[in-house]
Parts: structure tokens; sequence; C-alpha cells
């Protein structure tokens, strides 16, 4: 020990009700000429985490970070798709349009078996045949 003054102590209690009731009494309180900040103790904080600082390791979050960058990876490849759905769709002709939409109602349905003929498909197809 130095025997210098480092400007802290810690004291420990027994009772909760005791540490609150010196806190109170003790807290900007004054003693020779300084005036004292009384609090509870908090664990050392460590440099790192998404807050800056944190009390625990910044490797403690690598998990839920990954699965944050998995989650927008998925979102960024879902918005390209949809993208490029709408812009295939806005660059088919209408015929062509009306036949991906009777293929996916086939796909959807699927109780036909294969090689079954929708007459609603059928006489669409043909209205839109004929000139």
């Amino acid at each position: 020990t130095t025997q210098k003054h480092r400007g802290f102590g810690f004291l420990t209690y027994m009772e909760k009700e005791d540490a609150a009731a010196a806190m109170d009494n003790m807290h900007n309180g004054e003693l020779y000429g300084r005036v004292l900040t009384v609090n509870i103790a908090q664990p050392m904080k460590i440099k790192g985490g998404e807050q800056g600082w944190a009390s625990q390791p910044v490797w403690a979050d690598a998990d839920t970070w990954f699965e944050r960058q998995q989650q927008e990876e998925e979102i960024q490849r879902m918005n390209k798709e949809q993208k490029a759905a709408a812009a295939a769709a806005a660059n088919a002709p209408k015929g062509a349009a009306a036949a991906a939409d009777r293929s996916m109602e086939e796909e959807e349905e699927g109780d036909a078996g294969p090689g079954a003929v929708d007459p609603m498909a059928a006489a669409e197809a043909e209205a839109l045949n004929k000139p």
C-alpha cells in the first residue's frame, strides 16, 4: 500500500436496508471539505459491444450478430427476387402473364391428375388467341 488517498472506497453491508440508509445519509454529504458521492458499485465495464461499453466480453453477442446478418442477407435476397419477378412481369406480354398466372394456379391446386385440362383455362387461352 502507498498510503495515498485514491478518492474512493467500498463498504459492504449485511442488510440492504442498512446500505440504503447509509446512501441516503451520506450522498452529497461533506467530509473534510469534499462532497461525497455514494452509490451502489457496478461491475467493471469492458469496451466493446453494440452500446460502446458493456459488462460482458465483445464476443458474447457474436451469435446474435451473426443471426441478424443472416436475416438481413435473406431479406436482401428476397427483395432482389421480388424486383426481378416484378420486372419480368412488366416486360412479359399480356398473354404470357395470363399463362403464368394459370400455371401458378394449377401448381397450387394440384388436385387434377397429369394431363388434366382446366376448361376455364382452355376457354381463356382460346379467347386470347382469337384476333
